[in-house]
């Protein structure tokens, strides 16, 4: 699929199919979520691949949304901070935030390109589903991705227009002065 499309097409997805996905489809797009830009190349990016049915109950109970539980799959992203820390100070966790944010960009992307849907799941008692999943304590869990082929046929919300997320030069400033001119070949 064209990069383009996937970005266009991209959309929560709380509605799965009972059909089979073939989890080598997920290390796929978990493989694109490794490649996302990393501050330092220091990778705080931690994954866990949950396809056991019980776990995937507990989980969409500790989340409180019942959809959870129709997803053959759930992806569990997660960060370990210590060394961007070390290495950053404070900051680090700032920089770690972002570097997930871009990693589960890449892996929304490439779902969407493989075929399959998602949503994502920031909501949840942290406790409970390190509880589930055995996660140590110094490890933060980011967000939950149920992921399947999407039932029916969702679409995409509304976004925001580019003039009304869009400054020039300082807050504010909705048009460019003197924009540089580009020579056509």
């Amino acid at each position: 699929m064209e990069l383009d499309k996937a970005i266009e097409t991209r959309h929560s997805v709380r509605h799965f199919t009972s059909e089979r996905v073939d989890w080598r489809l997920l290390l796929e797009a978990i493989d694109a979520a490794r490649v996302a830009p990393f501050a330092g190349n220091i990778c705080t990016l931690r994954v866990i691949l949950v396809h056991d049915a019980e776990k995937i109950a507990k989980l969409a109970e500790a989340a409180g949304q019942d959809f959870i539980a129709q997803a053959p799959y759930v992806v569990v992203f997660c960060s370990s901070n210590e060394q961007v820390k070390r290495v950053y100070g404070e900051r680090g966790l700032m920089y770690s935030r972002q570097q997930i944010g871009a990693a589960i960009e890449n892996f929304w992307l490439k779902l969407v390109d493989l075929g399959l849907a998602t949503c994502w799941i920031g909501a949840f008692d942290d406790m409970a589903v390190k509880r589930i999943l055995h996660i140590p304590d110094d490890i933060v869990v980011e967000a939950l991705f149920p992921v399947g082929k999407e039932f029916g046929k969702g679409k995409q919300r509304s976004k925001p227009e580019l003039d009304n997320i869009l400054y020039f030069e300082e807050w504010g400033n909705k048009r460019m002065k003197n924009p540089p001119s580009v020579e056509v070949p």
